[in-house]
C-alpha cells in the first residue's frame, strides 16, 4: 500500500502476513510495556506502603500497643516481597531479562523484515478505516 504523500510506507515485497505478524508482535511489545508500568507501580506504591507502616507502628506505640507496633516493625518494615527480593531487584531482573529481550527481539524483526519500519499494520489500518478529505481524517499532520 502507498502513503497518501506517495511515499511507500510498506517495504516492496512485504506480504500481508508478515505485516500482520509484525502488528502482533508489535502489540505483544505493547502489552509487556504496561506490564513493566505496572512493576514500577509494584515497586513505587510497596515503597509508599513500607513507609506508611513507620508511621502506624509508631502511633500503635503511641497507644500503648508496643508488641502490636514491634510485629510490624520486625515482620513486615523493610521485608523482601519475593525471596531475597525488594521491588526494586524485581523491576532490575524483568528490565535485564525478559524485557530487554522481548524489545530486543521485536526491533531485530522490524529491522529485517519491513527496514525498521514501526506500525504498517495501524498505518494502514488507518489509510482503510480514514474518510479521505474529512476534516480530522487527514493521512499525516
Amino acid at each position: 500500500m502507498t502513503a497518501p504523500d506517495d511515499s511507500p510506507r510498506r517495504p516492496a515485497g512485504l506480504d500481508d502476513t508478515t505485516v500482520e505478524a509484525l502488528g502482533k508482535f508489535s502489540e505483544a511489545l505493547e502489552t509487556v510495556e504496561r506490564i513493566r508500568g505496572h512493576l514500577y507501580s509494584l515497586h513505587q506504591l510497596t515503597g509508599k506502603a513500607d513507609f506508611a507502616l513507620d508511621d502506624a507502628a509508631e502511633l500503635f506505640r503511641r497507644a500503648g500497643h508496643d508488641k502490636l507496633a514491634e510485629r510490624i516493625e520486625r515482620e513486615l518494615i523493610g521485608r523482601n516481597v519475593l525471596a531475597g527480593r525488594w521491588t526494586f531487584q524485581v523491576v532490575e531482573e524483568y528490565d535485564d531479562g525478559y524485557y530487554t529481550e522481548f524489545r530486543n527481539l521485536e526491533k531485530d524483526a522490524r529491522d529485517e523484515l519491513a527496514g525498521g519500519r514501526r506500525h504498517l499494520y495501524e498505518a494502514e489500518l488507518k489509510e482503510q478505516r480514514r474518510t479521505a478529505g474529512r476534516p480530522g481524517h487527514e493521512s499525516r499532520p
